[in-house]
């Protein structure tokens, strides 16, 4: 089994319990913070609970940042929601991040 070599991280920005306005306004805080070329890794994977005007934020600042953007951790219903706001859902669903990250 071959696994690709994908960069770490510059940054990894880890959300808990629930991702709502006041989480997402963190987020877009530092992605908008980020230098062009940064690789941020956002990880909602400890996320029990999603508001969705957090991801109506997240998929506002994912629209306006420079960085370069893996999100890990989303639901269904969030990616819809992250399409409906004009962000490629389908390009969040395939990345490929290594899970030892």
């Amino acid at each position: 089994m071959r696994i690709p070599n994908v960069p770490a991280p510059d940054a990894i920005l880890r959300f808990e319990g629930t991702f709502d306005g006041v989480a997402a306004r963190r987020a877009e805080a530092a992605m908008l913070r980020a230098d062009p070329g940064d690789r941020l890794l956002v990880d909602l994977t400890q996320v029990r609970e999603f508001h969705d005007f957090g991801i109506a934020v997240l998929g506002r600042a994912l629209t306006r940042t420079r960085a370069e953007v893996k999100l890990r951790g989303l639901r269904q219903h969030q990616l819809r929601v992250l399409q409906h706001f004009g962000v490629d859902a389908g390009a969040v669903e395939r990345a490929v991040i290594p899970e030892g990250i």
